[in-house]
């Protein structure tokens, strides 16, 4: 990856929605403008807030698909990321008082 260049793969769990009734809503169907998440699987050497393995979000009318090994990933400007997702920590022993 060369500059601030970021190739990212599309959640498969997040192609397909469901209603609030339970009705599947296909990743095909059209509702309005709606961002979407996928994970960092390459970054280039300027960029600075991601790193591989992240979850980012994005819009997907701004994007360029592209095919590599037989898998298909989007390239991203860092520019054009909405927000990183915050990794998961790992529970502590105390646990939380209400």
């Amino acid at each position: 990856m060369l500059h601030d260049r970021i190739l990212v793969e599309l959640d498969r769990e997040a192609s397909e929605r469901r209603s609030a009734s339970g009705i599947v809503i296909p990743a095909t169907a059209v509702l309005g403008k709606r961002l979407a998440w996928a994970t960092v699987v390459a970054a280039g050497p300027s960029v600075r807030q991601v790193a591989l393995g992240d979850r980012v979000l994005f819009d997907p009318e701004d994007r360029a698909e592209v095919e590599v090994a037989a898998h298909d990933y989007i390239l991203l400007r860092e520019r054009d990321l909405h927000a990183v997702a915050e990794r998961d920590e790992p529970s502590s022993s105390l646990g939380l008082y209400l």
